[in-house]
């Protein structure tokens, strides 16, 4: 592979900036200098000016759904096709998501969803392994999936329905038990099941998309966050809270971190910026996710939250269907739920935080790179630009201003929910592993040529305690 000398960049770390001269050496950074030392620098190595860009550490989406057969279809971004927009938003690394199929072998589930992925991938990727039932076995089956290198594990307190809910208090905490003995954090869909059917079953009003809210309303997440958050606390572990939405969530996590529990949380630009005037409209069954988008009130005090630090991940649940799909029902409960998002996740953060100054170009990268990173086990070799770490690596013009549209981005879905946003900052060259995936409008990115990365123990992702 040809070495790439990367100069006069202002490279970012969560920690600092700098401006300095990358080389890349087949798939690392080698060297990182104020000015290369031209003897560093083989022969024939390719040069790239970088002045008035900034150097990421390439994007981590920790949350994402390609090719997920649900419902009796299949989301529209097959795994070559969300290698392929997540490169275009600057993001070199997934963390997926592999089923649980409850016959006593989790490393099996995992490999599967592998088998799948490795044909079609052309950024790296990772897993979160479900856990939908408790059985006895299940000490030994998470023994061998932290050897096979998923430390990652995916739970629901609601879906009993469709079989992902284990509801025995019991039995929910030997899981956790079992977890953190075998040091697997625990992420975990936060809603509570009782209180859905409860609401469920008084509810006498139509179930056209703005129902989804009043069916699934935030006091739902607050009480699954407490449920599994005092089983954490009482165990001394940390709990992973996935796409936080709204401000009664957001108490719940203030209320168990007062009393000492330690807890991740992410949150997606859906919940931070989007709410739920935009299930009223004809094409409101687009706007379809669970959790569903809240109130106004709740994407201020997310944001808020975001500023002052309370969040540590910013990940998108990127759940694509076409408009075909989700415009095929109008019923809530039948329509698919999910939305696109990666693609989108770093101008809109940028845009939103950083060129508003409410956070540094640093913290977003911790947001979206180190803290990810380190939570999931992917440091040091990914979230960072240091000699030795994967060259995984982003130019982004901080500058350019561009308007989402569903027609420009990338996405099989054929939409955005932020159509016809005006945003600034732009990834204008990609790579991965030292290999060029993005360059402009080109993709040069290969299926299959994306590698499974290892999980190695949770890291400790920075928390303030309120």
């Amino acid at each position: 592979m040809q070495a790439t000398l990367i100069r006069n960049a202002l490279v970012v770390d969560a920690e600092w900036t700098r401006k300095a001269d990358v080389l890349i050496e087949g798939s690392q950074v080698a060297h990182i200098a104020t000015h290369m030392d031209p003897s560093l620098v083989p022969e024939g190595a390719k040069v790239v000016d970088a002045h008035g860009l900034y150097l990421l550490p390439g994007l981590i989406d920790a949350h994402t759904h390609y090719h997920l057969v649900s419902r009796g279809t299949v989301t529209c971004d097959s795994f070559p096709e969300g290698s392929r927009l997540a490169a275009f938003g600057g993001v070199t690394t997934v963390v997926d998501f592999a089923d649980d199929d409850k016959k006593g072998n989790l490393a099996a589930c995992t490999e599967a969803r592998l088998k799948e992925m490795e044909g079609g991938m052309a950024i790296d990727y990772s897993l979160h392994q479900g856990v939908y039932a408790w059985r006895k076995t299940l000490g030994a089956e998470m023994e061998a999936l932290a050897k096979r290198g998923i430390r990652a594990l995916k739970m629901f307190t609601t879906y009993k329905n469709i079989g992902y809910l284990v509801d025995d208090p019991k039995e929910l905490r030997d899981v956790f038990a079992n977890a953190k003995r075998e040091e697997m954090m625990v992420c975990v869909h936060c809603e509570d099941e009782a209180l859905l059917n409860e609401i469920q079953s008084t509810y006498q009003g139509s179930y056209n998309p703005p129902a989804h809210a009043v069916l699934r309303p935030s006091e739902v997440e607050a009480r699954g966050i407490r449920t599994v958050g005092m089983i954490a606390h009482d165990l001394g572990m940390t709990l992973y809270v996935v796409h936080l939405s709204s401000k009664k969530g957001l108490e719940m996590v203030r209320y168990l971190r007062s009393i000492g529990t330690r807890v991740i949380v992410e949150t997606t630009p859906t919940y931070l910026f989007l709410d739920r005037s935009l299930l009223e409209g004809a094409d409101g069954s687009l706007f379809v996710m669970t959790p569903p988008l809240r109130d106004k009130e709740d994407n201020l005090a997310l944001q808020e939250a975001l500023a002052g630090g309370e969040i540590q991940v910013v990940a998108t649940d990127h759940c694509a269907f076409t408009r075909q799909q989700k415009l095929s029902s109008n019923d809530c409960r039948t329509v698919y739920p999910g939305i696109p998002g990666t693609e989108e996740l770093l101008p809109l953060l940028h845009t939103r935080f950083v060129k508003e100054g409410k956070i540094t170009i640093n913290q977003l990268v911790n947001l979206l790179s180190t803290g990810p990173a380190k939570a999931f086990g992917l440091a040091p070799r990914k979230g960072r630009v240091e000699v030795g770490s994967d060259a995984d690596l982003v130019l982004f013009d901080p500058d350019k201003a561009w308007i989402l549209s569903g027609k420009s981005l990338h996405s099989a879905s054929g939409y955005t929910a932020y159509e016809g946003w005006k945003v600034e900052g732009k990834a204008v060259a990609v790579y991965r592993r030292g290999c060029l995936m993005v360059e402009g409008s080109e993709y040069y990115g290969v299926p299959g040529s994306g590698h499974f990365v290892p999980q190695g123990k949770p890291g400790q992702v920075a928390t303030i305690l309120h």
